[in-house]
């Protein structure tokens, strides 16, 4: 009698190990672009005609203020960019957070974030300390109907941004991301921290939309990159 000794078969996978952690799909990342840029954009556009223009003063002057006089439609061109940007990651969001937590209301909030700059865009600021030239001194004993808007619209945006962050912090705990995790608990903190002290100075407020629109960026970055592979 003979015996057949069969070799083990092997796959290419049990040769090459456990697999690595999958990226975002291309489709995705290019979504997700939006939201990488959308901050640099406005922040960049927002600091060359704050150093340009005449009589802005960023101590003094939102960057809202800049889509007013004949140079406004610059800066109201950089509100519908950065809208459309973020509308565009809030898509990008949609698919890289599929069946995962906060993978439901982060990518909603981020488009809120989106539309808000599209709001923001149709009503903008209104004229005030000095800006655009010929405006008064001293700011407007009270909001007309465009500017109220725009502060609504900039209100509800930045709070469903960091709405969004929160959401997201829970997702990244999940992935076991705890720094990621912990950051997007404490940046809210400081943007609602610049909004509150907005009436004492113009650049506190400045810095936490900064800040916000920074951090988005930051987390576009990394959902465009690897997700942690699986803990045994």
């Amino acid at each position: 009698m003979t015996h057949t000794i069969t070799a083990p078969t092997t796959t290419p996978s049990t040769l090459a190990g456990p697999a690595p952690a999958a990226s975002a799909a291309p489709g995705k990342r290019a979504l997700l672009a939006g939201g990488i840029a959308a901050g640099p954009l406005f922040l960049g556009a927002g600091l060359v005609q704050g150093l340009t223009r005449d009589g802005f003063d960023f101590t003094r002057n939102a960057l809202s203020q800049l889509s007013l006089g004949s140079l406004g439609w610059i800066q109201v061109t950089a509100f519908v960019a950065t809208g459309v940007l973020s509308l565009a990651c809030a898509a990008g969001m949609r698919e890289r957070l599929r069946d995962t937590p906060g993978g439901t209301w982060a990518p909603r909030l981020i488009g809120l974030f989106g539309a808000s700059f599209l709001a923001a865009a149709v009503f903008p600021a209104d004229p005030g300390a000095g800006f655009p030239a010929g405006a008064p001194e001293v700011a407007p004993a009270s909001l007309s109907t465009q500017g109220a808007l725009h502060m609504l619209s900039a209100g509800v945006g930045f709070l469903a941004l960091c709405a969004a962050f929160l959401v997201l912090a829970r997702h990244f705990t999940a992935q076991h991301r705890r720094g990621w995790g912990v950051a997007c608990r404490l940046v809210p903190v400081g943007v609602l921290a610049g909004f509150a002290a907005s009436s004492a100075s113009v650049l506190a407020f400045t810095a936490g939309a900064g800040l916000g629109l920074l951090w988005l960026t930051a987390v576009s970055i990394r959902l465009s990159g690897p997700a942690p592979a699986a803990r045994p």
